[in-house]
């Protein structure tokens, strides 16, 4: 628990009787909330790419279902009691929707549906199984191939206006409001139709740099057509402020449907250069991706963040280090739950990282303070499901 005498260290000055008593209420309040009333174990279903759902397109009705099916009991066995399920890959959809067309993943056709509702199937089946379901958005992604067809009723159909190319993929602009908007709606739409633990985003705002030519993103139209009408902003700031306005518009959309609902932002796992300051830092989120993920827990407009962090402990970008700065009061005032993205992926390929690595990130999670409850995420469920180097035993514990 947050003590008066950090509040001063992390200041300089001691804090108004009335706005400690304000803070203590905070936490106390994300201390025990019915949302985190347990330990907060998760774990990444991806569908782009068919990583880990469905395995491959094309699968018939039932063998999508047994697969479900087959993710939860690996869910269960390894004690994972909230899955993050991809349902918006490429601006497309898991799920029946009048918004969005069906994904690709699904069927191999972009707009063809499988014969029933793939989300509805999971969230029926983790609840037979005490596991929370979160429908997972790719924000502005519209295909990670710009040449593959896509249907008429897709996002980059709809406003090609906005849709920029940006090396292989397609993406939409986040300084068109009609694309905040549809993004908004499509969270919304969601919160209204299923039984949903949570609305999640992942780090895709703006694309990755490509360092091969270190081409900017294309988006000086609709910076030209914000500056024409008076903003005020630079370039980057206004392209700060494009991702700060969708995250607050979800946090409001999704809690005007459902208060209950979590809404949750996997960031990348280095805010920027200096933060932390025994930290090497390559890309710059703040600078680079334009993602202000300090001011989206310092306004409220998350209920948790899961910073992605994955490095080895002792490195240039150490773990520890690295969740200890993510969960600093000076960092994060309001106690904002903080459940660290963890690589068992890394595992492969390769980093080939021994199990013991993993073993040490899940004990440095329960070691660093706060947690109300504490958790961690786990990117992805493929290694659970093969039982990677024992990770299931080690997780099962």
């Amino acid at each position: 628990m947050l003590t008066i005498n950090k509040l001063k260290k992390s200041t300089g000055t001691a804090l108004p009787r009335t706005r400690f008593s304000f803070l203590f209420f905070l936490f106390l309040f994300a201390a025990f909330s019915p949302a985190f009333s347990q330990e907060f174990r998760g774990a990444w279903v991806a569908s782009v790419w068919n990583l880990n759902f469905p395995s491959k397109t094309g699968l018939s009705q039932e063998s999508q279902k047994q697969e479900i099916v087959s993710l939860l009991e690996t869910a269960r066995r390894t004690r994972i009691n909230n899955l993050f399920v991809q349902v918006r890959p490429e601006s497309c959809a898991l799920y029946p929707s009048s918004l969005e067309p069906w994904s690709r993943y699904l069927t191999g056709s972009q707009g063809s549906s499988p014969g029933y509702d793939p989300l509805a199937f999971f969230i029926a089946e983790g609840k037979k199984r005490g596991i929370a379901i979160h429908a997972w958005l790719n924000p502005f992604r519209a295909a990670v191939n710009a040449s593959q067809p896509r249907h008429p009723s897709h996002i980059s159909n709809r406003f090609p206006e906005h849709a920029k190319r940006y090396g292989n993929l397609l993406w939409m602009d986040p300084g068109a409001p009609s694309v905040q908007r549809h993004v908004v709606a499509v969270a919304q739409d969601l919160a209204r139709r299923y039984d949903l633990a949570g609305i999640h985003l992942d780090d895709y705002f703006y694309p990755y740099p490509e360092s091969s030519n270190n081409r900017d993103f294309p988006d000086s139209d609709s910076y030209s057509a914000y500056t024409k009408n008076g903003g005020p902003l630079s370039r980057a700031d206004w392209r700060r402020d494009n991702v700060n306005s969708l995250v607050r518009d979800i946090h409001r959309a999704v809690k005007a449907e459902k208060p209950s609902i979590l809404f949750g932002i996997s960031p990348f796992g280095i805010y920027t250069k200096g933060s932390p300051s025994d930290v090497k830092a390559g890309l710059d989120q703040l600078n680079e991706l334009y993602s202000d993920p300090l001011k989206w827990m310092r306004e409220g407009w998350v209920d948790y963040l899961a910073p992605q962090l994955y490095w080895k402990e002792g490195g240039p970008q150490s773990f520890s280090s690295l969740l200890r700065w993510w969960r600093d009061p000076s960092v994060n005032p309001r106690g904002i739950p903080i459940f660290p993205g963890i690589a068992i992926d890394r595992m492969e390929g390769s980093h080939k990282w021994p199990l013991s690595e993993i073993a040490t990130q899940l004990r440095i999670e329960q070691s660093i303070p706060p947690r109300r409850p504490g958790g961690f995420i786990l990117y992805n469920m493929a290694q659970l499901s093969k039982n990677t180097k024992g990770i299931d035993q080690l997780l099962a514990k």
